[in-house]
């Protein structure tokens, strides 16, 4: 009977503790971005003025007033922040845990600047963080930023050769593409962006059985438009 009641005691201390911590003021916020060593898009001060401002600062509110999913999704829609989970801790306070977008081509277009992150959706330029990352330039349209040069980025970042070597992208009118390397003091022209794993693979064979013997001032185009074939302008 004694342990029957004193478990019937303890459920019901703690229940009340629980309740008394869901109607008590919330105790302070903690966010961590998660990437903030590598990348500096947002910070605290920015994560919190963005929340000032659609009315959701948890400060001076109760737990129970708190909606974190709200929270989430206001924070989701920066274009810097790629993911978002906030939650309530025991202690009573409201933890944000943010990550930031991966840039992985900067664009420089008439239709403006701004990032390619490695989903495929653009972001905008940071005025306090400087991506570095290849450089596409020319006659781009948004539409050719999200599919032919995203996945060409995507490629790039993905091999250390050619995330290495090809520091910018230029596409000409006729949808020609130009790539300016690090190394060499040549132009590389793609034509378009078909087969562009295939002629990068011709082009690397060039580099590793030809170049060796020629050197590197040798030719001032190398060109890689037709199939199967690479064509060099002599310098």
């Amino acid at each position: 009977m004694l342990a029957t009641l004193l478990s019937g005691y303890i459920v019901a201390a703690s229940l009340f503790l629980v309740e008394r911590k869901q109607t008590a003021p919330c105790a302070g916020m903690q966010i961590v971005v998660r990437d903030s060593l590598d990348k500096h898009f947002v910070n605290e001060a920015d994560l919190s003025q963005i929340l000032r401002k659609a009315g959701l600062d948890p400060m001076k509110r109760n737990m129970d007033e708190i909606n974190t999913e709200k929270i989430e999704s206001v924070l989701q829609k920066n274009d810097m922040i790629a993911e978002v989970e906030a939650y309530k801790t025991p202690s009573g306070k409201i933890k944000l845990e943010v990550e930031q977008k991966m840039p992985i081509l900067r664009v420089m277009s008439a239709d403006g600047a701004y990032y390619i992150d490695n989903l495929g959706s653009t972001m905008a330029l940071s005025r306090r963080y400087v991506a570095q990352v290849p450089i596409a330039s020319g006659s781009i349209e948004k539409e050719l930023s999200t599919t032919d040069l995203y996945k060409f980025a995507l490629f790039l970042q993905d091999d250390d050769f050619w995330n290495n070597q090809i520091e910018q992208i230029f596409v000409h009118p006729d949808g020609d593409v130009e790539l300016i390397p690090r190394v060499g003091n040549h132009r590389i022209i793609l034509g378009s962006f078909a087969d562009f794993q295939e002629k990068l693979g011709n082009l690397r064979l060039f580099y590793e059985q030809a170049i060796p013997k020629v050197g590197w001032e040798k030719y001032s185009i190398i060109n890689l438009k037709y199939k199967n074939q690479i064509v060099c302008t002599k310098r």
